[in-house]
C-alpha cells in the first residue's frame, strides 16, 4: 500500500490538523523560505518519494493561497509523489465560472489548468459555487456537499413550520434537495443587482407567514443578500429566519449587516479560517468529512456514505 503523507498550505493550517488528527496521521513536515519582495518557497522536509501526498489549502483571496497550493502541488510532482492530491476546502474564484459580458475571464476554468499542470492528479473540494466547475477539470473531482453536516444540524433544532429557502434563483436546486431530506417546503427569492455585491431590488416566491425558515446558501460574503433576504421574510410573517453557508467569506462590513438583521443565526462551516466576531455566527467543523474521504480515496474505497442518500 502506498504511503500517505498530509500537508498544509499556511492558510488552512489549523483546519490541516484537524483533518490529519482525523485521518489518523500527523501533518508532514514543510518549510516556507520567505523573500524581502514578497516572494516564497515551499520545501517538504521529508520524502514524498512514491507516497500519495494530500496538500490542503483553501484558495480563497488573496491570491498568496493559490500560489501555496501550485507551488507545493509542482514541488510534490517534482519530488517523484506517486498521486498528488490537491484538497481545497473552498475552492476560489469559482464565481467567474462563466462569461457573463463581454470581455472578462472564465477563471475557475483557468483555476483548474493550473492546479493541473501543477500537479493534481486529484481534486477534493466542497460546495463549489457552480457544480459543472467539475467538468474544468481532466483529473478526477470529489466533490463534497455540506448538507452532510448541515441537515442533521438542522434537524436536531427540531424548528416547527420548517421552510427551507434560496436567497437567488440560482441556489432553487441546493434549496430542494435540503427540502428533500427535511421533508419541508420550499421558497425562493428573486434579485436583481446594480453590480457585483450591490442588491437592486429582491422578491419573494412563496408563502412564508407563521414559519421558521432556513436560508441555504454555498457561501456568504458581504452578507447583504442573506439579511436583505431576512429583513424581508419577517415583514413577510415568518417567525424566525436562519441561515446556513458553506463558506463564511465575511468580507467588509458583514458582521455588522449580520447583527442589525432578522436573522437569529448564520451557520458557516470553517473551510476558510475565520474567528467569530457576532454572537449570532456558529461555526461547524467539516474537518472528519475531509478526513473521513481522503482515508477512502487512499485505500481506493468508496466514498458514498460521505453524501446524504
Amino acid at each position: 500500500m502506498t504511503e500517505a503523507k498530509i500537508f498544509s498550505c499556511s492558510q488552512s493550517h489549523d483546519l490541516a490538523t484537524s483533518i490529519a488528527e482525523g485521518f489518523g496521521a500527523k501533518l508532514g513536515k514543510i518549510k516556507f523560505s520567505n523573500f524581502s519582495d514578497g516572494e516564497f518557497q515551499p520545501s517538504f522536509e521529508e520524502s514524498v518519494r512514491g507516497s500519495r501526498v494530500f496538500i490542503i489549502g483553501s484558495t480563497h483571496p488573496n491570491s498568496d493561497h493559490l500560489m501555496q497550493m501550485l507551488l507545493m502541488l509542482d514541488a510534490a510532482k517534482r519530488s517523484s509523489a506517486r498521486h498528488v492530491t490537491a484538497v481545497l476546502p473552498y475552492f476560489g474564484w469559482a464565481r467567474q465560472d462563466r462569461k457573463d459580458k463581454p470581455r472578462v475571464p472564465i477563471g475557475a476554468k483557468l483555476i483548474a489548468k493550473l492546479l493541473e499542470a501543477a500537479g493534481a492528479t486529484r481534486i477534493i473540494t466542497m460546495d463549489l459555487h457552480a457544480d459543472q466547475i467539475q467538468g474544468f477539470f481532466e483529473k478526477p473531482v470529489d466533490h463534497l456537499y455540506a448538507s452532510t453536516i448541515f441537515v442533521p444540524h438542522i434537524k436536531n433544532l427540531k424548528l416547527k413550520n420548517l421552510t427551507i429557502a434560496s436567497p437567488d434563483m440560482g441556489g432553487s436546486k441546493r434549496a430542494y434537495a435540503y427540502s428533500k431530506f427535511l421533508e419541508s417546503e420550499v421558497v425562493i427569492c428573486y434579485k436583481q443587482r446594480k453590480k457585483a455585491n450591490i442588491i437592486d431590488s429582491m422578491e419573494l416566491i412563496g408563502n412564508v407567514e407563521g414559519k421558521n425558515v432556513v436560508l441555504v446558501d454555498d457561501m456568504v460574503d458581504t452578507a447583504g443578500t442573506l439579511t436583505k433576504a431576512s429583513d424581508l421574510m419577517i415583514q413577510r410573517g415568518a417567525l424566525s429566519v436562519r441561515a446556513v453557508c458553506t463558506h463564511g467569506i465575511l468580507s467588509g462590513d458583514a458582521y455588522k449587516k449580520i447583527e442589525k438583521s432578522s436573522l437569529a443565526e448564520l451557520i458557516i462551516t470553517d473551510t476558510i479560517p475565520v474567528e467569530s466576531k457576532s454572537r449570532k455566527v456558529k461555526i461547524l467543523s467539516c474537518a472528519q468529512l475531509f478526513a473521513s474521504t481522503m482515508k477512502n480515496v487512499h485505500l481506493n474505497k468508496s466514498i458514498d456514505k460521505n453524501f446524504l442518500n
